[in-house]
């Protein structure tokens, strides 16, 4: 067994692992770091989730709302840094709702923002308005806060892809995402340009005596060895609470299954340019009679046919004329047991506040969206080349709704 020294080890290549190395390293001029993970970095995880980022969390307090602020900064300063090769953008999330009774509710959970430090509200009520949509891409010069949209006609001049029944729209400003990976890579790369360490091996034991760590034993390529060190950072994802236990600490964290459906959308429901969309209503899917029958008759799929909870979250991906949207809807939530091998078969989405939107989408029919389904098509938008064709349903009010389970595309009962 061989025997080394580091003045931090890191236990995880994923995103947090490599941000932590990139600012202890790069921003705070620590040597001697070692970041050890057994497998390729951000493979497990960080490289599953929507991307996104937003300072619209709710209370009680404004503590979320102070971290996003000030981690949106460091990303922005990042972006500047790296000339954005991380394609970090500011579109915004988009909530939307045809129910008469969430309009005021959309102005109230503005102000209750307002208040909580994410930024000014500016309510449009007419046509003749001040509002600015969000640019596709980048980030500077936009504005922060919230801008609701009570004017049907003004919401649908702006968002034509909703359905026309659509009452009045939120757009929270300082939200938008990136690429996770492009990001990740960059800042591992410049952490190895200051002197980072990456160790491919497996964590077995840390030592710690006297309330102090004093090494950790990795399983490597080369054997076992022993990493003498003062410091050590549990950066481990879904294997944080294992971690912790080497420590002899019990952290009451677990962790949810989500999912995340990618498909073309060939029917260019979802413009390339929109934001993060968010529909606040239950929703019904239009199945046909026979589907419903279908559905119906059978035990693991009749709750296909009743109304789901708000939930369903969608944005386009992908630069240029990618013609793929990521589509996450996800309800009864709960804690499940991780396994690589699960990860591998899903996409992963990495945790959000019950309390808020979790990014989720619709059902998808082989691949397709369904006219009408929850993302609620317009049918006068199906021919337009361009145009939105209707609705995405995505994700709860303001206010929040509970929300877990993955939903997935569905094949009849019996069919193959």
């Amino acid at each position: 067994m061989s025997s080394h020294t580091a003045e931090v080890v890191i236990c995880g290549a994923g995103i947090a692992g490599i941000a932590a190395a990139y600012h202890l390293a790069v921003r705070r001029g620590v040597r001697g770091i070692v970041l050890v993970d057994e497998r390729p970095p951000l493979s497990l995880t960080s490289d599953k989730s929507t991307e996104c980022y937003r300072n619209w969390w709710p209370g009680p307090g404004d503590d979320m709302v102070a971290l996003m602020n000030r981690s949106i900064d460091l990303l922005e300063e990042l972006a500047r840094e790296s000339g954005n090769a991380f394609r970090m953008n500011r579109r915004g999330y988009l909530f939307a709702t045809a129910d008469p009774a969430q309009v005021s509710v959309f102005v109230e959970r503005a102000r209750e923002a307002e208040a909580r430090g994410v930024g000014p509200t500016r309510i449009h009520r007419r046509g003749a308005s001040d509002y600015r949509p969000a640019p596709a891409d980048g980030f500077e010069n936009q504005p922060t806060g919230v801008d609701v949209i009570t004017d049907p006609a003004l919401a649908l001049r702006h968002f034509p892809y909703l359905a026309p029944d659509t009452l009045a729209v939120l757009h929270a400003r300082r939200c938008g995402w990136f690429s996770g990976q492009q990001l990740g890579m960059y800042l591992l790369e410049r952490a190895r340009e200051a002197g980072v360490r990456l160790l491919e091996g497996r964590l077995e034991r840390i030592d710690a005596r006297g309330g102090r760590v004093r090494s950790v034993r990795v399983s490597a390529r080369g054997g076992e060895m022993t990493i003498a060190t003062p410091r050590f950072v549990d950066a481990a994802g879904p294997f944080f609470a294992p971690v912790a236990r080497l420590l002899g600490v019990e952290v009451p964290v677990f962790c949810e299954r989500h999912a995340k459906v990618a498909f073309n959308d060939s029917l260019g429901a979802m413009p390339r340019s929109a934001p993060m969309t968010i529909w606040t209503d239950p929703v019904t899917l239009p199945w046909s009679d026979e589907e419903r029958r279908d559905l119906a008759a059978s035990a693991e799929h009749k709750r296909l046919v009743e109304e789901f909870p708000a939930g369903v979250h969608g944005r386009p991906e992908g630069a240029g004329e990618s013609p793929v949207v990521l589509l996450i809807w996800t309800y009864d939530a709960g804690g499940v047991p991780f396994s690589p091998a699960a990860g591998r078969r899903r996409r992963r989405l990495l945790h959000e506040d019950p309390r808020e939107p979790v990014p989720g989408g619709p059902l998808a029919d082989r691949g397709r969206l369904r006219a009408g389904g929850p993302l609620r098509l317009r049918p006068d938008g199906l021919q337009r080349r361009g145009r939105s064709a209707g609705r995405p349903h995505h994700g709860a009010p303001p206010s929040g709704v509970r929300a877990g389970v993955p939903l997935v595309p569905v094949r009849r009962p019996g069919v193959p």
